[in-house]
């Protein structure tokens, strides 16, 4: 039972699909896609030489220009943490709030709070932006 050199390339194309799934190594995406030239460059009527060239040539090509390009577009997430995450939530007041203090529900605790502005309340119940936060203490508006 003689197999066609298509039939390798695929199941070559196939392994590196799995195996960029599994390590999330984008090179090994590309390489597959190289594999898959070669096959079709086998049913295009190429020899075992073309096959192995189309392949070298698609996978370095895609990795010479796909990866520097995904590179420089990377984005990583922000993620906040800590009192960071706290700084521009809402809050609800617990407690009246003036530039003395307070007491707001802040991501379901329970903070002291002093307005920003002197001379501004907020009373019971209503929703307050929180800017910053000194200490234990929420500074809201």
């Amino acid at each position: 039972m003689d197999i066609d050199a298509w039939v390798w390339w695929l199941v070559a194309a196939a392994v590196l699909g799995i195996a960029l799934v599994i390590t999330a190594m984008p090179e090994l995406g590309m390489l597959a896609v190289g594999a898959v030239a070669a096959a079709v460059t086998w049913s295009l009527g190429g020899g075992i030489v073309l096959q192995v060239g189309a392949f070298v040539v698609v996978s370095v090509a895609l990795i010479a220009v796909v990866r520097p390009i995904a590179a420089r577009n990377k984005q990583r997430p922000q993620l906040s943490t800590g009192i960071d995450a706290l700084r521009g939530r809402q809050a609800v007041v617990l407690e009246r709030v003036d530039s003395r203090g307070g007491r707001v529900k802040l991501a379901g605790e329970v903070w002291s709070a002093r307005a920003l502005e002197p001379g501004r309340t907020f009373e019971t119940g209503e929703e307050v932006d929180v800017v910053d936060i000194d200490g234990a203490t929420a500074v809201v508006m």
